[in-house]
C-alpha cells in the first residue's frame, strides 16, 4: 500500500475581495506571507512531498517560495479549484494520497492536518474532507449530509438554495483523496454551475455515485482553518497568530505585560525570566536571551540581545547586538533614532 502523501497548495487566484495588486497568498499576516504560514505547517506533518499551484503574479509567487523545497505548477488559466488540482496531476504520480489546501488559510495548525490524516488512514476512505461550524457560515460551500451523518455533497454558497443557506457546517476546503480516484474524477467534473468552473468539491458526489467511502474531519476550532479573504480577516487571522504565539512564550517563562501590544515574530527565541512591557516588537532574524528587560516601545529587527541585558523605553535597534549584561538607554521624543 502506498502511504506517501503529496501537498497540493492553492496559491493560483487572483483575491479579488483584498481590493489588491497584490496576490493575495503574498499578503502578510504575523510578519510573514499567509501562504509561508501553511506550507510551514505542512511541513510538520506527515507530507512527504509539497505542490504549489501558482497563477495570478506567478513570478512574484514562486520567488517568495526560493527556500521552501516545493514544487510549483503553473495554473495558465484560472478555471476552478478542481481545474488547479488536475494541473498538479503529474507532479502527484508518486502519492497514494493526496492532501489539497488552500494557501490563504494562515491559522491551519500542523497538529490538526496531523489528526486528520490519522482518521483518513484508520477508514480506507476515497475522500476525507474537514469540516467546521463557524459563528458566520457566510461564503463557504455547505455540507449535505445524509441521516447517517456522511456527507453526500458540497454546495458552494452561489448554487445553494434559501434552505441550503441556513445550514451551518461548511467545508473547510482542505481535503485527503485517494489519487488514483481524485484524478479520474476530476476528469468527469463538468463546468454546469454559475461561475462556470471545474468544481473541486464534486468529487464528492461522484464518490457517492460510484459507492466509494466519504468520511469527514469536523474541526471544533473553526477559526484554525477558516480562509483570508479581504482586509478585515487578515487583521483578524494576525491577531489570532500574536495570541497564540504570546501564550507559547508566557507558557515558557516570559513574563508580558500587556501581551495585547507585543509582538514576538515566529521562530525568534526568548530566553526565561526575560520581562517585556507593552507596544515592543521584535522581528527579523533576532534573538533575545534570559533575565532580560525590554521596556515599554522598544523595536528590534535582526538584533541579539545577550543574557540579562536591558533595552531602555522606545529604543529602535536593528541588526544591532546587545552584549549580556549589556544596557542600551531609553530614546525619547525627537531624540529617537534608529540605532544600527
Amino acid at each position: 500500500m502506498n502511504n506517501m502523501i503529496t501537498a497540493v497548495v492553492l496559491a493560483a487566484g487572483k483575491g479579488t475581495r483584498m481590493k489588491s495588486s497584490r496576490a493575495k497568498v503574498l499578503h502578510e499576516v504575523f510578519f510573514k506571507p499567509m501562504l509561508h504560514h501553511v506550507l510551514d505547517a505542512v511541513a510538520k506533518s506527515p507530507v512527504e512531498e509539497t505542490v504549489v499551484i501558482i497563477g495570478h503574479q506567478s513570478g512574484a509567487v514562486t520567488t517568495s517560495l526560493r527556500d521552501y523545497p516545493v514544487t510549483t505548477v503553473l495554473q495558465a488559466e484560472q478555471l476552478g479549484t478542481g481545474h488547479a488540482v488536475l494541473c498538479a496531476e503529474k507532479a502527484c504520480a508518486g502519492a497514494g494520497t493526496v492532501m489539497i489546501i488552500c494557501g490563504d488559510t494562515p491559522l491551519i495548525r500542523p497538529e490538526t492536518l496531523d489528526a486528520m490524516i490519522r482518521q483518513h488512514r484508520s477508514t480506507g476512505a476515497a475522500i476525507t474532507l474537514m469540516t467546521t461550524v463557524p459563528a458566520d457560515p457566510s461564503g463557504y460551500g455547505r455540507i449535505i449530509n445524509s441521516e447517517q451523518d456522511e456527507v453526500l455533497e458540497i454546495v458552494e454558497q452561489k448554487d445553494a438554495s434559501a434552505e441550503q443557506l441556513q445550514l451551518r457546517e461548511i467545508n473547510a476546503g482542505i481535503y485527503l483523496v485517494e489519487r488514483a480516484f481524485l484524478f479520474s474524477a476530476l476528469r468527469e467534473v463538468d463546468t454546469d454551475n454559475s461561475q462556470g468552473e471545474v468544481y473541486l468539491t464534486d468529487i464528492v458526489s461522484i464518490a457517492n455515485r460510484r459507492g466509494r467511502k466519504v468520511h469527514k474531519y469536523n474541526h471544533p476550532e473553526a477559526v484554525d482553518v477558516l480562509g483570508v479573504n479581504s482586509r478585515f480577516e487578515m487583521a483578524q487571522a494576525h491577531q489570532e497568530l500574536q495570541r497564540r504565539r504570546n501564550r507559547e512564550l508566557m507558557l515558557a517563562g516570559v513574563t508580558m505585560y500587556g501581551p495585547e501590544t507585543i509582538f514576538i515574530a515566529l521562530d525568534i527565541p526568548v530566553g526565561r525570566d526575560t520581562v517585556i512591557h507593552p507596544g515592543v516588537q521584535v522581528t527579523g532574524r533576532s534573538a533575545v536571551g534570559s533575565g532580560c528587560l525590554l521596556e515599554p516601545g522598544v523595536l528590534l529587527h535582526d538584533c541579539q540581545v545577550g543574557d540579562n541585558a536591558v533595552v531602555g523605553a522606545y529604543a529602535i535597534l536593528q541588526k544591532r547586538c546587545v552584549k549580556p549584561s549589556g544596557y542600551v538607554a531609553p530614546q525619547a521624543g525627537r531624540d529617537q533614532q534608529i540605532i544600527s
